[in-house]
């Protein structure tokens, strides 16, 4: 537990922002409605607190110090969360309850919101708090009351439900196939093969399926998330190896095409997990009522 003495007060932490941006004591203490006094000293405790001093008078004029600086960059992020969190408390009632789901950032953006049209109609009381932030131990924690992830089976200490598997498939812009159809799938390397940090694997196993080697496997730009890869092919970066559930739209639309007709099914499967002690709780329920509705309609992935 922190020691409460390395905890400035929000107040301290206001004076010393409104100073920052006056670079005035008097200034600043007019705009918080304190005596100027009141916020001399308020900085000079916060001063004392990080042994550092946060400005200095240079010929009469208040300059802030390196580590006034530094330590402003982390204020205004704390004061910004403090005030958020203030407004999405008041902005609901008493009856509202906030359902928190994290979620990989490809798979939300793509398959998970589209699915979620319809949901504050059937549960206007649940007000839905999605991230993409995952951390394995997120459930247990409580920072998320149900979270979808990619792997195999469950997590321990939580309930997990299989969604749906998963087919990888090469996809590019139209514009980046050569004149000349490919004759084997080790032509691809030719357009660079785009890298997803995630499945650091993938190209090489996909070659591996089709009795393929290739030492270019592992080479090319890498990209944190799915999302980064498609608008990279999409551009013209390269080929992708992406799950087909992702880039339906794309291929539809004829923005990305499939430069080599194999895909490969994955060992690893989508779920959706909550902490075993939350199964009878409502909100979980109704999501989790929710979204197997979704996986049971006729546009769920079927893999």
């Amino acid at each position: 537990m922190l020691n409460k003495r390395y905890l400035p007060s929000i107040t301290a932490l206001q004076c010393f922002e409104a100073v920052t941006r006056h670079l005035s004591f008097t200034r600043a203490a007019e705009e918080l409605n304190l005596t100027q006094s009141a916020v001399s000293k308020q900085v000079a405790q916060l001063e004392e607190l990080l042994q550092h001093l946060l400005f200095r008078r240079v010929r009469r004029r208040l300059q802030m110090t390196p580590a006034g600086d530094l330590y402003l960059v982390e204020v205004r992020k704390i004061l910004t969360q403090v005030e958020m969190s203030t407004h999405y408390l008041r902005s609901y009632g008493g009856d509202t309850e906030v359902l928190r789901v994290s979620t990989p950032p490809t798979f939300g953006a793509r398959w998970l919101v589209p699915r979620l049209k319809g949901w504050r109609l059937r549960h206007p009381s649940i007000h839905l708090d999605l991230c993409s932030e995952q951390e394995a131990d997120d459930l247990l924690q409580g920072r998320s009351d149900l979270a979808f992830y990619f792997g195999q089976g469950s997590r321990p200490g939580t309930e997990s439900l299989k969604l749906f598997g998963e087919e990888l498939v090469p996809v590019c812009a139209p514009g980046s196939l050569p004149d000349t159809p490919f004759t084997d799938p080790t032509q691809l390397t030719d357009l660079v093969l785009l890298q997803n940090a995630s499945r650091p694997q993938a190209w090489h196993d996909w070659f591996d399926s089709q009795g393929y080697h290739t030492e270019h496997s592992y080479h090319g730009p890498r990209f944190e998330t799915f999302y980064m890869c498609i608008r990279a092919a999409q551009v013209g970066c390269g080929v992708a190896l992406l799950p087909r559930f992702l880039v339906e739209e794309e291929l539809a639309d004829g923005k990305l095409v499939i430069p080599w007709q194999h895909a490969t099914p994955s060992s690893d499967a989508y779920y959706l997990a909550y902490p075993e002690h939350s199964a009878e709780v409502p909100k979980v329920r109704d999501f989790v009522k929710w979204m197997l509705e979704q996986i049971d309609s006729p546009d769920a992935p079927q893999h």
